[in-house]
């Protein structure tokens, strides 16, 4: 029988034989939820965590900013934003509300992508502004974050009288963990804020890891960035393979975050028995696999569970191709990983280049390893582009690591990269 990896908005099947491999999942798909999804948000914002109920936050406030995620976000925001609307306008009927979609680095989201998110009635009835990071007429100045990189966020967050924001949970390749604090930086700050914050020396630190937060110099400039942007208040929830709400957490930015990741590692901790000659992984199909960006973090999942000098094979669709030029031009035009990698290392943190962290992160694997990329057909020139192999399936990529690594090759598959935390 295949083994079905995620691959855009389908799965790839691998027909290889597994015989003596390891499978690496998370246990998430064991978290048996007590009711439907709308009852757990509901649930949670009944009972928030460390903080007032949300209509007692509204209560008096004239100007309310939620933040939301964008269309690289899996976050069910159908499931949460009906429940956190209504909410604060029980505390104040005439509280003016703003909906602002946390684009972070990312390219703007279209009309078509929020409302698929969003759904029609939310989407047409709702204010509704898109953070723009690289517009500092948008972006106002309220700090300065340990690192010393200045605070400046989205100005219809820092003007408003109340800020929340919605928010999902998983496993994060640099960060420890998404949700929480990450809905402001980088969220919503503007782009010398990001840069700062993401810099070479941060990026290369042994605590910007998967599921670590404890010493973690980028968790630690996000955690002061909430509490200079004033954010209230967040509805978090932990989504199953399915991407449906497995469980929520509402409150305070910090307790809330907290107890949703202290649940989450229990569920996403894995550790190969032995490490992998090969290792194939996938960024868990669509939305994340729509570039090849966002699959880094994927393919973080298979170093981590990979032996010195290891074969990995990458599945991800990319049907939007690199997202993003400089990410792209990086790896295509330097003379080779290792070099990009000494010059990454030496760019102080104000001169921090766009899309650095993510081809740093990118050139450290391929110091490392050879990569095979799995992704549609129509993207094998940027994958050879950027010091890659590319593969038109799963069974393919297999075989041609084999031939080099030998048939005895101790083989580990994680079929979903990104909701695992693997250990050393």
């Amino acid at each position: 029988m295949a083994l079905n990896i995620p691959f855009g908005k389908t799965t790839m099947p691998l027909h290889a034989d597994l015989n003596g491999a390891e499978i690496l999942e998370s246990r998430i798909g064991t978290l048996k939820a007590e009711a439907g999804e709308d009852e757990l948000v509901r649930a949670a914002m009944e009972k928030p965590i460390g903080s007032p109920r949300l209509r007692e936050l509204s209560a008096g406030k004239k100007t309310c900013t939620v933040i939301i995620s964008d269309h690289t976000r899996p976050v069910p925001s159908r499931h949460i934003l009906p429940f956190l609307l209504a909410e604060l306008r029980e505390g104040n009927p005439d509280i003016e509300i703003t909906l602002l979609v946390a684009t972070g680095f990312h390219r703007p989201s279209s009309a078509g992508e929020l409302e698929a998110k969003l759904g029609s009635e939310i989407y047409h009835r709702e204010r509704i502004v898109i953070h723009d990071s690289r517009d500092a007429g948008s972006n106002v100045d309220v700090g300065v974050l340990p690192s010393g990189a200045r605070c400046v966020i989205d100005r219809t967050a820092a003007d408003a009288e109340l800020l929340v924001a919605e928010g999902f949970i998983e496993p994060h390749f640099f960060a420890g963990f998404s949700g929480g604090r990450k809905s402001v930086l980088p969220g919503i700050c503007d782009q010398v804020t990001v840069l700062g914050n993401h810099c070479s020396q941060f990026i290369a630190s042994p605590f910007a890891r998967t599921g670590v937060l404890e010493g973690n110099p980028l968790h630690r400039d996000m955690l002061e960035a909430c509490r200079l942007a004033h954010l209230a208040y967040i509805v978090n929830v932990i989504i199953d393979e399915d991407k449906k709400v497995a469980a929520a957490f509402a409150g305070d930015p910090f307790q809330a975050h907290e107890a949703g990741c202290r649940m989450l590692l229990d569920y996403c901790r894995v550790k190969p028995e032995r490490k992998g000659d090969i290792v194939i992984s996938s960024n868990g199909g669509y939305p994340l696999d729509q570039n090849l960006y966002q699959s880094v973090k994927g393919l973080t999942a298979a170093e981590a569970a990979a032996a010195p000098g290891a074969v990995l094979l990458m599945v991800s669709s990319c049907s939007d191709g690199h997202g993003g030029e400089s990410f792209y031009q990086a790896l295509k035009t330097c003379a080779s990983p290792q070099a990009l990698t000494e010059e990454i290392l030496a760019t102080p943190q104000d001169k921090t280049r766009p899309d650095q962290w993510e081809y740093q992160i990118l050139a450290r694997v391929l110091c490392r390893h050879r990569v095979i990329y799995i992704t549609d057909p129509a993207q094998r020139q940027m994958v050879e582009d950027m010091k890659m192999e590319w593969a038109p399936d799963v069974d393919t990529a297999l075989a041609r690591a084999r031939a080099a690594k030998g048939e005895e090759a101790h083989l580990v598959v994680i079929p979903n990269g990104i909701s695992v935390m693997v250990c050393p």
